[in-house]
């Protein structure tokens, strides 16, 4: 439950001690957007073919703090019951803590003074869960290499990792962990929409002191029931916190509003790489009317994709904070679920392609609805104890 000591204690990765962001000095440069190869190989030489113009530059990230306060005392005004109690233990567990994002940032800016040996012009950004503030103590760090003209990937140059894996997908991704640790990453280069969405999921994070908390406990329960791993056919983490925010925006008492359409020029996606960062910073405090406790939107969350998305008639669109319908068009035909990039407008759960899975995905949202409502425990549809003890172990 949460007790009155923890409520006291600031979770605040906005603060000085708790975030740092990875921030460009402006340069009247510009240059090319650049996107691998997909036969992207360690190794072996890829090429780059340029698409499109979005400028960046030159000058290596520097590291700046962000400053505005989010102190989840104020949780406990939603905290009216034995489930959301424990989903608060499960948050306060699990949660990434400033030392865990230290790390990270750390270990990004060894390898960009190493990478920069090689590619002087390029740039290593944090991306993903870690710097959204929607990472847990486990998640892996995701990094974002911005670089121009043509790149050749060898072993040799990045001295500071161990078990380099190239994963072959539509985005490749490097996966490597660092030496002497458990820390592990994901990078990528040129997926500079990576960039954009993490800034925009950060806003959602910290708009609303439920969002985080509901977060983490519903991609702990997909962990836990195996529908949360996009290389294997079902719902990436993405995917899933998109699914959260739709939610969360179309209650009658909306947690969350659209920022993309009350901010549109904070969340430009015509924006300037570099500028992605300070967009946020001019996005006006939201006050939502809606009481509602953490289980009870835990409950909701999973009653609304038990029993009313139409999976088969409709496309869920943060960016709109809506449904759309499912149209004939290539991005949503023949597809099992539908949910928009809030920037590319692509259909982000593709990876959900095999009706088995998505058969499975549904079950575990009917049968997880069912479990938590007779019981009103979380226990009954996820490890709880085991969960937490896991996270605890790595502190």
């Amino acid at each position: 439950m949460l007790t009155s000591a923890s409520c006291r204690r600031h979770y605040n990765e906005h603060s000085a001690r708790a975030v740092k962001r990875q921030r460009l000095n402006p340069s009247p440069t510009s240059s090319p957007r650049w996107i691998p190869h997909s036969n992207l190989a360690v190794g072996e030489p890829s090429s780059f073919a340029p698409v499109g113009s979005e400028r960046f530059h030159s000058r290596p990230p520097n590291t700046e703090v962000l400053t505005e306060p989010q102190n989840l005392t104020s949780l406990r005004v939603f905290v009216k019951d034995k489930l959301s109690g424990q989903m608060v233990d499960l948050f306060e567990a699990c949660q990434q803590q400033t030392s865990d994002l230290d790390r990270k940032e750390a270990c990004r800016a060894r390898l960009q003074v190493d990478i920069q040996k090689q590619f002087p012009e390029s740039r290593l950004y944090l991306t993903g869960s870690s710097m959204s503030g929607l990472g847990c103590r486990s998640s892996d760090a995701d990094l974002c290499l911005v670089v121009t003209g043509n790149v050749t990937f060898s072993r040799h140059y990045v001295i500071l990792t161990i078990k380099i894996q190239l994963i072959k997908a539509k985005v490749p991704i490097l996966k490597f962990k660092e030496r002497g640790s458990f820390l592990e990453f994901d990078l990528n280069v040129n997926n500079t929409v990576g960039i954009r969405n993490t800034f925009l999921l950060r806003t959602y994070a910290y708009a609303d002191v439920r969002v985080r908390p509901l977060i983490l406990v519903v991609k702990k329960w997909a962990r836990h029931h195996q529908i949360n791993d996009a290389s294997k056919g079902t719902l990436s983490s993405y995917t899933l916190v998109l699914m959260i925010l739709h939610y969360l925006q179309t209650l009658e008492q909306p947690v969350l509003p659209s920022f993309q359409q009350t901010h549109p020029e904070c969340f430009d996606p015509l924006m300037d790489i570099d500028e992605v960062p300070d967009g946020p910073k001019h996005v006006r405090p939201f006050t939502s009317t809606n009481q509602s406790s953490l289980g009870e939107l835990l409950l909701g969350f999973l009653r609304y994709y038990a029993t009313r998305f139409s999976w088969d008639k409709q496309v869920i669109s943060v960016r709109q904070a809506t449904v759309l319908p499912k149209t004939n068009s290539k991005e949503w035909r023949n597809k099992f679920i539908c949910v928009e990039e809030p920037f590319e407008g692509n259909n982000v759960a593709r990876a959900v392609h095999e009706k088995i899975k998505f058969d499975a995905i549904k079950k575990c949202f009917s049968e997880s609805y069912r479990m938590l409502n007779d019981r009103k425990d979380l226990v009954s549809i996820l490890a709880l104890r085991a969960i937490i003890n896991e996270e605890l172990a790595r502190r």
